[in-house]
């Protein structure tokens, strides 16, 4: 038990650590070099941890993957039994001070987006964006996939990480905050974000000593992509919420995620442990020809988006996101406004012009959720359920109230005297 620990004071302390936070692009590495604890055997995978055995299939697809373009195994045979052995070590990208979208599997060779939070100097990463269809992180793992990822290696980091040595940090404080006023929630909807970035890469692509035909690659695979900017905008999220972690007292939650199976999430006075609860199944949008009996339960760190105040959180910025997943504009401000009442505050930097600029909702409260009975809002993609196939929709999904039940019954008993 801990004692002298003021609830208000410390949630007050998170959000000030929170609001500060400045992130910035800070270069592209490899992911065996720069990801804090990644091996040459571990794979980094989306949400709380889970072994081989209860992975879902768009989670197994993706590690089968990763595999394979990793060189460990040649085929889905091999893959398989390797993956089953103790051999391949797996972990969730929110233990290596990360976050992956979707399945989020990340092997040592992959390049990785650096982050840093000027103010407090932590550091993020997640993987490179792929694009929407058959890509690893909603399972797939055909060769068309595997070479996608070998020139995402070979072609697409070593150009970005040049173009940033010229370019300079790049604020995505600042760009997220000028996407939400340009119809973005940087969650399911990133083209302003993708247009934004690309503003500001582009010049220093063009300056960099590349191949011009590579150079040209890039550039269309960037441009092509409105989802890009989704790889940028979840680790920046993650670095705000980092800040967070570890305040004695505080109920507020720093990270939401899911591996296609659990659901769990963590809280910054808690922050050493997971709360979980089953995966639930997303109400959305499906592609033509696949029904609700193709899909996976929710699945990726993408969440952090929302955690973050962003998301479906800022649903009110986006209206246009609703002929994505589902649903009306009438009901993207239901949501924004529904969110106040589960956060502490509203945000300082991203603010919603079709709410007379209210800053989005910050900082869910643990204590609200459970009070109110109101769930965080979540819009995120949708993975068949078999692996190698890849996604087959969008929509919107909540987490299980289990999670917030059982990290409020670990709340009391750690700062037992608040309670009393």
């Amino acid at each position: 038990m801990v004692n002298n620990v003021n609830i208000e004071l410390a949630n007050k302390e998170a959000i000030k650590l929170i609001q500060a936070a400045q992130p910035i692009i800070k270069g592209v590495g490899v992911a065996r070099d720069v990801v804090p604890g990644m091996r040459e055997n571990m794979i980094l995978h989306a949400g709380p941890p889970i072994t081989w055995d209860r992975m879902s299939g768009p989670m197994r697809g993706a590690v089968i993957g990763g595999i394979i373009y990793q060189g460990l195994a040649k085929d889905q045979a091999s893959a398989e039994k390797l993956a089953a052995s103790r051999d391949i070590v797996f972990a969730p990208w929110h233990e290596h001070s990360g976050v992956g979208p979707m399945a989020g599997v990340a092997t040592a060779n992959m390049p990785v987006w650096i982050i840093e939070n000027k103010t407090h100097g932590n550091r993020t990463y997640c993987t490179l964006n792929e694009g929407l269809g058959k890509v690893l992180r909603f399972g797939a793992f055909s060769p068309e996939v595997i070479d996608r990822l070998r020139w995402m290696q070979d072609i697409l980091g070593p150009v970005i990480a040049a173009a940033l040595e010229l370019r300079g940090e790049i604020n995505l404080k600042s760009l997220i905050a000028q996407a939400l006023q340009m119809g973005d929630e940087v969650h399911n909807r990133n083209r302003a974000g993708t247009s934004l970035f690309f503003r500001e890469i582009a010049p220093a692509i063009v300056d960099t000593k590349f191949r011009d035909a590579d150079k040209k690659k890039v550039l269309e695979f960037i441009t092509s992509n409105d989802h890009f900017f989704l790889n940028l905008s979840m680790p920046a999220a993650k670095a705000m919420l980092q800040a967070a972690e570890w305040i004695k007292g505080s109920t507020i939650v720093t990270t939401m995620s899911r591996n296609g199976t659990d659901f769990g999430i963590r809280v910054a006075g808690l922050q050493e442990r997971w709360f979980t609860g089953p995966a639930q199944m997303v109400k959305g949008l499906l592609f033509p020809g696949y029904s609700d009996a193709d899909c996976n339960p929710d699945l990726g760190d993408s969440a952090i988006t929302e955690t973050a105040g962003l998301g479906a959180f800022s649903m009110a910025a986006a209206p246009a996101i609703v002929r994505f997943v589902g649903g009306s504009a009438s009901q993207a401000y239901e949501i924004t406004n529904r969110m106040y009442e589960i956060t502490e505050a509203e945000s300082e930097s991203f603010q919603i012009p079709a709410l007379d600029f209210r800053g989005s909702p910050t900082g869910i409260n643990l204590l609200k959720v459970c009070e109110r009975d109101i769930l965080p809002q979540i819009n995120t993609g949708i993975a068949h359920c078999r692996a190698g196939i890849g996604q087959v929709g969008a929509g919107l999904v909540n987490p299980p109230f289990a999670c917030f039940e059982a990290a409020l019954e670990a709340f009391a008993e750690t700062y037992a005297p608040v309670f009393q």
